[in-house]
């Protein structure tokens, strides 16, 4: 899957001279934690909600309320912005999006081709893309099976899936302590008692079973 199937396209911008509070308003009307920040067509800049934060005064301030409403007012993005944020392409794998989100704690990643701004991606995109890999909410059956660690086993579950006439839809494998695996398989059929049945006659056990209508 890749970054382009899931990023937002033509997201909300500001510049770097645009006035903070217009910034936060805009963040706030359209329910976004992020903007990227552009300047002559290229990402300079990504405004979070702890840049905001990081700016505002904090309680212990000698300023009065109309003072701190008259130093945001005039506060630019420019001086708050997180500058030269990490950029990914739109042909990237999503899977490389997740990994530079977790290793650099991001929440928001924009999307850059040829050095022009097409689109976001965000913690949430990766969040769905996950559980719609998963099949989590998909029509059919889905099974948390224990296989053993071995050569073959995923053909093995997959004769048993096709002996019953079940379309294998979602398929996952957690990698366990050597000798056996966590396998998530996901099927077109809610009528799954033979399938079970052939399956522990094979050696795997059915761990958790999730129906959906």
């Amino acid at each position: 899957m890749f970054v382009k199937t899931r990023m937002t396209a033509n997201p909300y911008t500001v510049t770097p001279q645009t006035r903070l509070p217009e910034a936060v308003e805009l963040m706030e009307d359209k329910h976004v934690r992020h903007l990227p920040v552009v300047e002559d067509g290229r990402v300079v800049g990504v405004l979070a909600p702890s840049d905001i934060a990081a700016a505002s005064p904090s309680q212990a301030t000698t300023f009065s309320a109309g003072e701190i409403t008259y130093l945001l007012a005039k506060l630019r993005v420019a001086k708050v912005m997180t500058r030269d944020p990490i950029t990914i392409s739109s042909d990237a794998l999503l899977e490389e999006a997740a990994v530079l989100m977790r290793d650099n704690k991001i929440e928001m990643l924009p999307v850059v081709d040829d050095g022009t701004l097409v689109g976001v991606i965000t913690e949430s995109a990766i969040l769905d893309a996950f559980i719609e890999v998963l099949g989590f909410r998909d029509p059919g059956t889905r099974f948390t099976i224990q296989a053993p660690d071995a050569p073959g086993v995923l053909s093995r579950l997959g004769a048993i899936a096709a002996k019953h006439g079940a379309n294998i839809m979602h398929l996952a494998v957690y990698r366990g302590d050597g000798q056996h695996s966590t396998v998530l398989l996901g099927v077109n059929s809610r009528n799954t008692q033979q399938l079970e049945a052939d399956a522990a006659a094979e050696g795997f056990e059915v761990l958790a079973r999730l129906e959906n209508d």
